[in-house]
């Protein structure tokens, strides 16, 4: 029987590295990561893992899906920190966006909602089923 994949949701400032870098490029170090909170998430993943890329700002949407493609390891530029790569995997046919995601009113208690700021996070199985259900391949 196949391990199923952990899913989680990592945000990254369009401007700054959007899902057409991670597209161009095929595969990126996920870095940068200083809150307690998101850095756990970054050293629960494995490879395999599945990783939905979010667009914050004006956009506020989940745009893509990335693989986990390493074992989270030391950060070379601060050893305090931790890192992982991913791999891109697809844009979303439809994104979601945070708007849908409140109005649904099933993840108000999901760090994405409570928790603006936290940059990476795990994502519950509620919200994988929810949006397998709105038709995203994921």
């Amino acid at each position: 029987m196949a391990v199923q994949p952990n899913y989680f949701l990592a945000k990254t400032d369009p401007d700054t590295y959007s899902l057409d870098d991670l597209e161009r490029e095929g595969r990126t170090i996920w870095d940068g990561v200083r809150n307690p909170q998101a850095l756990r998430a970054v050293r629960s993943m494995c490879p395999g893992d599945r990783v939905f890329i979010y667009h914050s700002g004006a956009e506020a949407r989940i745009v893509g899906l990335a693989e986990v493609v390493s074992e989270p390891r030391p950060d070379s530029k601060d050893a305090k920190l931790s890192v992982v790569d991913f791999k891109f995997l697809r844009r979303l046919d439809s994104p979601v966006t945070l708007a849908e995601i409140k109005a649904s009113k099933l993840f108000e208690d999901w760090s994405l909602v409570r928790q603006g700021r936290l940059s990476t996070m795990a994502a519950p199985q509620a919200f994988i089923d929810w949006v397998r259900k709105k038709g995203v391949a994921c």
